[in-house]
This record gives C-alpha cells, sequence and structure tokens, in this order.
C-alpha cells in the first residue's frame, strides 16, 4: 500500500523557495533543502523531481505569489501612480521575506548559464513590463500620467529602476536614498 504523503506541496515549496532565495541555487545542497524542507529526500524527488526541477517549480511559485501580490495592489488602489509607489515601496520593505527578489537573483546566478531559468526570467520581466505598459497608458487616458510619454519606452525605465532597487536592498538600508531614488523615477510621470 503507498505511503500518503504527510505535507502540504505549497507549503514545503515555499520552504524551498526561501532557501533557494536566501542561498542560491549553487550554495543550496540537497541535503539543506531536505532539512529546511522537512520532509524526506525521496519525497522530494517524487514530487519535485530533482534540485534543479524543484529550483524551477520554486521560481515558478515566487513569480505567482508575486503576480498576486501586485494584481491585490491594483483591485484595491484607485490611483495608478499609488500603485508603483507601492510596487516600488514594496521591494524596501520586505517583512518576513529575503532581501532583494529572487528572480533578479536567479537571473544573475544562472541566467546566462541555464536556458530554462533565463527563459522563466525573461518571461516574468516581459508580463512585468507589459503590466507596467498597461497601467500608464490608464494612467493617461485618466489624465493621471502625462499623455506625451511612451507606455512602452517608459514601462521599460519603470521596470530597470525596479529591477535596481531589487540588487540595490541587497547592498544597503539606507531608506532615504532608496525612497529618493523611487520619487526621482516616478517624477517622470507628472
Amino acid at each position: 500500500m503507498a505511503r500518503s504523503k504527510e505535507f502540504e506541496i505549497n507549503e514545503v515549496l515555499d520552504r524551498a523557495m526561501h532557501l533557494f532565495w536566501t542561498q542560491g541555487y549553487e550554495k543550496t545542497s540537497m541535503q539543506d533543502l531536505v532539512d529546511y524542507m522537512g520532509i524526506h529526500r525521496r519525497s522530494i524527488y517524487d514530487t519535485f523531481g530533482d534540485k534543479h526541477a524543484l529550483y524551477l517549480k520554486a521560481l515558478e511559485r515566487y513569480e505567482a505569489k508575486q503576480t498576486s501580490k501586485i494584481k491585490f495592489l491594483t483591485q484595491n488602489q484607485k490611483s495608478i501612480k499609488l500603485v508603483l509607489r507601492e510596487m516600488f515601496e514594496s521591494t524596501i520593505r520586505k517583512e518576513g521575506e529575503p532581501i532583494g527578489c529572487f528572480m533578479v537573483n536567479s537571473g544573475v546566478e544562472l541566467g546566462a548559464l541555464d536556458p530554462e531559468v533565463s527563459s522563466l526570467v525573461n518571461e516574468s520581466y516581459t508580463r512585468t513590463e507589459e503590466f507596467l505598459s498597461t497601467l500608464i497608458q490608464t494612467g493617461q487616458q485618466t489624465g493621471e500620467i502625462k499623455r506625451d510619454l511612451n507606455p512602452v519606452a517608459t514601462a521599460h525605465f519603470l521596470m530597470n529602476t525596479w529591477l535596481g532597487l531589487r540588487t540595490l536592498v541587497k547592498t544597503t538600508s539606507d531608506q532615504r536614498k532608496l525612497m529618493s531614488i523611487i520619487d526621482m523615477s516616478l517624477s517622470i510621470l507628472d
């Protein structure tokens, strides 16, 4: 008779995501994963596959969680500028999460070496840029954002700023500096 799984998949996947996010792919061993996830090695292989497959699933889980957070922001805010501000500020004030961005970390660590990771990272960035472009267009239609901005080019600029912030928070805790970057970047919308 087969044993039933004694864990909730998303819960242990979140643990794997947290460990990979904190340590990176190369520095995380299978034993680290076994210890941190709190499940047997065989269960990891049976449920997720090898370390690489688990990493990809953790990266996909991160993307889904980030997308959910951003959608929540847009559903509960009427101001496009406020949505963008909160999106940027959420990068510098993360409680209970590792510093920086798991997607950015993955792109930096493995993007040039691993086509699957590179593809996931690029797809994530593309979706975010499309989302930003849509927000900008909406803001232009309501008169909140100046109309002479090219939405696609502005989305590229804001994405670059967001990625820079997601990297910079790993090396500085200077909130004034980080907020100044956000203020300056969002001022182009006025």
